[in-house]
């Protein structure tokens, strides 16, 4: 595979990196210990690239990756921690309320540096943006954490394409992500040719449709009630057992090729001309290594083509996200 390792955020790192949400919320009762534990093992795997948000855990992730991160002691500067802002919430009201003001994105930035406990964020993304700022005002003040140091790169997570190239209008944009993968393939249809045209990265979160592309989802009613999954269309009882025979068809794949379902589904976007870079998350050392273990499979062309042509908008069912969700991206 070309390009296993690429420059981003400054940094030369595997296009693997590490989706560290899931170890602080919505899928199941965290343990901190434990996803110590997995961080470590990506490590010592070969990961370098590490993503977080404010908003996960209300904090906890942040802390729990700068925990992490100190210690690497002097191994630091491998590193490269992405995270988000944009998002507020509170212990009082854990709702989402995307807030992308200039004056909070500052302010959730400066308490990010605090929980990390970095001197500079490798690569800050502004996670949601609110449509009644202007991108320009927020890119704006963005850029001068940039040149006060405590930014490097500046990213954006599920834009439009119209904000994207309005935010590279201001300065340079390193890294766009967005949810993409076989049954999510909406980038397809202007960010990903944007992205090339713009020099900017492009980061697939979800790259394994939140563990359903994997095929370990049987029965997705057994799932806990704090599992952000139940609560999303495509998991649902008759969406999902619509949406595993989809699957059957990577695991088809998967079983000629003597590897394993998720990594076929990576191995899809890792394939693409552009090099893309994959965040998928995990709290299984397993699993972590089977992720890393993709960027060496090789799909044939034929069933790349097979694979094109079976997942798309239209055989895909339910959507990705709840209403109230899908309203805060492409915006």
């Amino acid at each position: 595979m070309r390009d296993e390792a690429k420059a981003i955020a400054g940094k030369r790192v595997p296009r693997v990196g590490l989706g560290c949400m899931g170890m602080s919320e919505f899928y199941g009762t965290p343990d901190d210990a434990a996803s110590l534990r997995v961080l470590s093992a990506a490590w010592e795997c070969g990961y370098r690239a590490f993503d977080t948000a404010d908003m996960y855990g209300l904090g906890a992730n942040e802390e729990l990756v700068g925990k992490f991160v100190r210690g690497l002691g002097a191994e630091r500067h491998q590193a490269m921690i992405a995270t988000k802002v944009g998002i507020e919430r509170s212990r009082i009201d854990p709702s989402i309320r995307v807030n992308s003001l200039p004056s909070y994105v500052r302010q959730a930035c400066e308490e990010s540096l605090r929980r990390l406990g970095v001197d500079a964020i490798d690569l800050l993304y502004l996670h949601r943006r609110h449509a009644d700022v202007p991108i320009e005002d927020t890119i704006g003040e963005m850029s001068r954490l940039v040149s006060e140091g405590k930014v490097r790169y500046l990213g954006l997570s599920e834009v439009s394409a119209e904000t994207l190239r309005a935010a590279a209008a201001v300065t340079h944009i390193e890294a766009l992500q967005c949810e993409y993968s076989l049954w999510t393939r909406d980038p397809e249809r202007e960010h990903l040719k944007l992205c090339a045209q713009l020099d900017v990265e492009f980061v697939a979160y979800s790259p394994l449709g939140r563990g359903f592309l994997t095929g370990r989802f049987a029965d997705t009613q057994a799932l806990g009630e704090d599992d952000l999954r139940r609560h999303l269309p495509r998991f649902d009882a008759v969406n999902a057992e619509h949406n595993m025979r989809l699957v059957k068809i990577v695991e088809d794949i998967a079983l000629r090729l003597g590897t394993t379902t998720g990594q076929v589904a990576l191995a899809w976007i890792l394939q693409h001309e552009q090099a893309l870079h994959v965040i998928p998350g995990t709290r299984n050392v397993r699993h972590l290594q089977e992720n890393f273990g993709s960027a060496g499979v090789q799909i044939p062309k034929d069933d790349l083509r097979s694979l094109d042509a079976r997942f798309n908008a239209q055989a895909v069912a339910g959507d990705r996200y709840p209403a109230h969700l899908l309203s805060t991206v492409n915006t």
